[in-house]
C-alpha cells in the first residue's frame, strides 16, 4: 500500500543565512479550556497529539483512494499476468513442437546419411572380402609358379649331362630358356600385383575404418535425439542445465557436417572402385598369365616331341649304319683273308718259277741258253712280284679300309649311345618330370 507521507530522496539545499542564537523571547501562553480544545496543555508554536476531523475524513479518503487504485492494478496485472501466462505457455508449447519436429528432421537426416554409411561399410566388407579372395588366388598362383620353374631349371641342368656331339642349343633349350625367362617375370608381376592388393586392402579397411567411425557417431548422435525427441514438459528424466545454451566451439554446421560424411562417402567409394577394378585387373592377369605358361609349356612338350624324333630317327639311321658297317667289317675281314691266303698262294709258284730259274741257271756251258722257257720263268717270276704287289698293296688298302671301319664302328656306337643317352635324358627324365607341371586351375590360383 502506498504512503500518504512526503519522503525526501535527496538532501536539502543549504541555508543561504549562516545560523546565529536566537534572543530568548517570553510570551504568555492561554490555556485550552474549550469544548474543541485538545485535552492537555498546548504549547505555544507545536501541533497537539490529535488531528482535526476535515484531515480524518482526508485521511479516509486518501486510504479509500489508494485502496482502490491497489486494487484497480492488481487486477490489471493480474489479468496480464494471466494473459503473459498463456501466451508463454502457448510459445512454449509451439516451440516445444517446433523442436521436436526439427529434431524429427534431424532424425530422418541422420538415419539417410547412417544407412548409407552402414551400406557403404557393408559393400567395402564386402568388397575386402573380394580382394582377399584374389589376393589369395595370387598366392597360390606364385606358389604354383615355383613346381613350373623348378621343372624347367632341371631339364636345363638334365640336358647340361647330354654327351657330345649331342650337347647342343637347340630348339628346346630356346624354349627351355625362353619358359624360365617366362615363368621368373610372372613371378615379378605376380609379386607386385600382391604387394598392390595389399596396398588396396589397407586403403578399404582404412575407409572402411572412417565410415565405421562416422556410422557410430551418427548412431550415437541418432540415439541421443531420439531420447530427446522422446521427452516433454511431462517428463521425469528431465533436469535443469542452465549452461547447456553456449554452443561449444567444436562444433559443426549443417553445412560441414553433411559434407564430412559426403567426403568420407565418396572417398569409400573411390577406392572400392579401385578395389574392383584389382580385381578384374587380378583376374585378367591370372587368365593371361595361366595360358601363358600353359602354351609356353606345350611349345616346350613340343619341342621335346620333335627333337626325340630327330633323335630317335637319327639313332635307328645310325644302327642301320652300324649294322651294315659291321657287314661290312666282317666282309672286309673275309676280304683281308683271302688277300692274304691269296699272297700265301702265289708263294709257292713263285717258289716254283725261282727254283726252276736257280736251277737252270746251273746248266753247264752252252746249255745255259736263254731260251723260250728261260723268257717265260722270268715273265713268270716278273708276273707273280707284280701280283704280290698288287695283293700286298689291296692288302694295305683293306686293312686301311677295315681299320676306318672300326673307326667308324666306334663312333657310330658312340654316338647311339650319346643319342641313347640324349633320348633318356628328354623321354626319361625331362618329359617325365613335365607331367608334374600344373594345371591350369592350379596356375590360375583356383586350386
Amino acid at each position: 500500500m502506498a504512503q500518504t507521507d512526503v519522503l525526501l530522496t535527496k538532501e536539502p539545499a543549504p541555508q543561504t543565512v549562516p545560523p546565529c542564537e536566537l534572543p530568548c523571547k517570553l510570551s504568555e501562553v492561554a490555556r485550552n479550556t474549550g469544548a474543541y480544545t485538545s485535552s492537555g496543555l498546548a504549547t505555544s508554536g507545536f501541533r497537539t497529539a490529535k488531528y482535526l476531523l476535515e484531515e480524518w475524513f482526508q485521511n479516509c479518503h486518501a486510504r479509500y483512494h489508494q485502496a482502490f487504485a491497489d486494487r484497480d492494478q492488481s487486477e490489471r496485472q493480474r489479468h496480464e499476468s494471466q494473459q503473459l501466462a498463456a501466451e508463454t505457455q502457448a510459445l512454449a508449447q509451439r516451440t516445444q513442437q517446433d523442436s521436436t519436429r526439427r529434431v524429427g528432421e534431424r532424425l530422418q537426416d541422420t538415419h539417410g546419411w547412417k544407412s548409407e554409411l552402414q551400406r557403404e561399410v557393408e559393400a567395402l566388407a564386402a568388397e575386402t572380402d573380394l580382394l582377399l579372395a584374389q589376393k589369395q588366388r595370387l598366392e597360390r598362383a606364385l606358389d604354383a609358379t615355383e613346381v613350373p620353374f623348378s621343372i624347367a631349371t632341371d631339364n636345363l641342368q638334365c640336358r647340361e649331362r647330354r654327351q657330345h656331339p649331342n650337347l647342343v642349343r637347340d630348339h628346346v633349350e630356346t624354349e627351355l630358356l625362353k619358359e624360365a625367362e617366362l615363368i621368373r617375370n610372372i613371378q615379378e608381376l605376380l609379386k607386385r600385383t600382391i604387394m598392390q592388393a595389399v596396398s588396396q586392402i589397407r586403403l578399404n579397411r582404412e575407409h572402411k575404418e572412417t565410415c565405421e567411425m562416422d556410422w557410430s557417431d551418427k548412431v550415437e548422435a541418432y540415439n541421443i535425439d531420439e531420447t530427446c525427441g522422446r521427452f516433454h514438459s511431462q517428463s521425469t528424466e528431465v533436469q535443469s542445465h542452465p549452461h547447456s545454451t553456449s554452443f561449444q566451439e567444436s562444433a559443426s554446421t549443417p553445412e560441414t557436417w553433411a559434407k564430412f560424411t559426403q567426403d568420407n562417402l565418396c572417398r569409400a567409394q573411390r577406392e572400392r572402385l579401385a578395389s574392383a577394378n584389382l580385381r578384374v585387373l587380378v583376374d585378367c592377369i591370372l587368365r593371361d598369365t595361366s595360358e601363358d605358361l600353359r602354351l609356353q609349356c606345350d611349345a616346350v612338350n613340343l619341342a621335346f616331341g620333335r627333337r626325340c624324333e630327330e633323335l630317335e630317327d637319327a639313332r635307328h639311321k645310325l644302327q642301320h649304319h652300324l649294322h651294315e658297317t659291321l657287314r661290312e667289317v666282317t666282309d672286309q675281314e673275309h676280304n683281308v683273308a683271302a688277300l692274304k691266303q691269296a699272297i700265301k698262294d702265289k708263294e709257292a709258284p713263285l717258289r716254283v718259277a725261282q727254283t726252276r730259274l736257280y736251277l737252270r741257271s746251273h746248266r753247264p756251258n752252252m746249255e745255259l741258253c736263254r731260251d723260250a722257257g728261260q723268257f717265260r720263268l722270268m715273265s713268270e717270276v716278273e708276273e707273280l712280284n707284280m701280283s704280290l704287289a698288287a695283293l700286298r698293296e689291296k692288302l694295305l688298302e683293306a686293312e686301311q679300309s677295315l681299320r676306318n671301319l672300326e673307326d667308324t664302328r666306334m663312333s657310330l656306337e658312340k654316338d647311339i649311345t650319346s643319342m641313347t643317352n640324349s633320348l633318356f635324358i628328354d623321354r626319361q627324365k625331362c618329359m617325365a618330370h613335365r607331367t608334374r607341371y600344373p594345371t591350369i586351375l592350379q596356375l590360375a590360383g583356383y586350386q
